[in-house]
């Protein structure tokens, strides 16, 4: 329905969510000049928000499931996407909203154009919200995609989208390796996927050099294609890919987002303006809004409102907890490295790790090294809270280590405040099969570590009985 079509009364809404929409364009501006630690604490509610909430300095739970409407014109409105509203948590929430634009903002840090995000239930339906848009249509289609990457993921693309689709998935077995990605991009293929650093492997990648292949390879036929990066262990606190080239970033923002464990989530974040022959102008415009409002409100990957505030919480510390966590992660992975019964310590800190010169180049502490005053901060880098180590003795001695853990807890989780430790081949990489798991490298002695809030002293002791076990 087009504006012509519409009464004078549906237009005096149209006219009020212009000017809401100008207004929340002027918090974002307003935000934008702001510090990292800044934005993660206010995000874009601000005072005026607060009034118009009985006065709450803090982001409300809005959780009721429907928003209830002045009157016909005003639903009207609404309902055809011609104002700003909420009226079904499936589509839209408030406190959804605060998740989002804080999230947007935080991902955006640094670059200069505009970016929005999409908060779904979890970090898997974020990852399919954000590539199945670029699978419709006919003709010949391929993706291409790191094989060092999550389990669901490998799983998402090898048995829904190849096996029950017929969608070519082309896996790049070296993701540091700039000529096999060139290798498989051309103009059939609708994205590129990677994930830095790599669950559980800690693999790393030239973002800036992949994101010049997808658009450029692809584009000598007027078909570039997008790069969607899973930043999910980095976090925006140490890096942001959309500053580097990527298109579309997902999180797992149960991961260290929040790091409290206190909620399931996922986000995909995009910048404005894409370059894809796939899809409507409205998708290339602005990706995250065309998913929100269109097919994400069909699949219906929406999130609790409660589950939000959880997170908004655990997001407002977060550059602090992930400078605290590294440097917790970083002696424990020279600890590990030091011991006999450790084959291999995968963790991008490490000058002998074969990922260690990406990682320097690409992860860093935003907003510098805490310092006594402005002036003496610094550019540090920061490699996060996750590691892979390798056992002697193959897959019997890494259970008896595995199991003889007193502290650290067994379970598939990651990033969390209190240390968990996996072994990714009987669990989070389980379903792909030998073979799958022998193109990604996840070995059967491998034990991925997660290092939380614990004093690193006490993480050593508990790592040094169970590895004497």
């Amino acid at each position: 329905m087009t504006e012509t079509q519409l009464s004078p009364e549906v237009l005096a809404f149209v006219k009020r969510g212009e000017q809401m929409q100008a207004s929340a364009s002027a918090s974002r501006k307003t935000m934008q000049k702001k510090k990292f630690d800044t934005i993660a604490v206010h995000g874009i509610y601000n005072m005026e928000a607060a009034l118009a909430n009985q006065g709450s300095i803090l982001e409300p739970a809005y959780l009721s499931p429907a928003q209830h409407f002045e009157n016909s014109d005003h639903m009207e409105a609404a309902l055809a996407y011609l104002m700003p509203a909420w009226a079904y948590s499936r589509i839209a929430n408030p406190t959804i909203g605060y998740l989002e634009e804080t999230l947007a903002l935080l991902e955006g840090y640094g670059y200069p154009g505009e970016t929005s995000a999409c908060v779904t239930a979890s970090g898997m339906s974020a990852i399919f919200m954000a590539t199945n848009p670029f699978l419709s249509g006919s003709g010949p289609k391929n993706i291409v995609a790191s094989a060092k990457c999550y389990g669901g993921t490998f799983m998402l693309f090898q048995e829904r989208f190849a096996n029950e689709r017929g969608v070519e998935v082309r896996w790049v077995s070296n993701p540091q390796d700039l000529e096999e990605w060139e290798k498989y991009i051309d103009k059939n293929t609708r994205f590129v996927f990677g994930e830095m650093p790599s669950n559980p492997g800690l693999s790393m990648m030239d973002i800036e050099g992949v994101a010049k292949l997808a658009h450029q390879k692809a584009g000598m036929s007027g078909a570039e294609c997008p790069l969607i990066i899973d930043s999910t262990v980095a976090t925006p606190a140490l890096m942001r890919p959309l500053c580097l080239g990527a298109d579309i970033v997902v999180h797992s923002l149960s991961k260290s987002i929040t790091s409290s464990g206190m909620a399931i989530a996922g986000a995909l974040i995009a910048r404005h303006n894409l370059s894809t022959k796939i899809g409507p102008d409205e998708l290339r415009e602005n990706f995250a809004l065309y998913v929100k409002l269109l097919p994400f409100r069909d699949h219906g990957p929406s999130l609790s409102p409660f589950s939000a505030l959880m997170i908004l919480n655990d997001l407002r510390t977060l550059r602090s907890r992930m400078d605290f966590f590294s440097k917790n992660t970083m002696i424990v992975a020279k600890f590990l490295a030091a011991q006999p019964q450790v084959e291999d310590v995968r963790y991008p800190g490490l000058e002998n790790f074969s990922g260690y010169e990406l990682a320097t180049k690409t992860m860093w502490l935003v907003d510098g090294e805490d310092a006594a005053s402005v002036k003496d901060k610094k550019p540090v880098n920061r490699y996060g809270h996750m590691l892979g180590f390798t056992v002697k003795g193959g897959a019997k001695q890494t259970r008896k280590v595995f199991d003889a853990f007193r502290m650290i807890w067994r379970a598939t989780d990651l990033g969390r405040v209190k240390s968990v430790a996996t072994i990714p081949a009987i669990s989070t990489h389980q379903q792909q099969g030998d073979a799958g798991r022998e193109l990604a490298q996840v070995p059967e002695n491998l034990i991925r570590l997660c290092v939380g809030g614990e004093h690193p002293d006490d993480v050593i002791a508990d790592l040094e009985q169970a590895l004497q076990a």
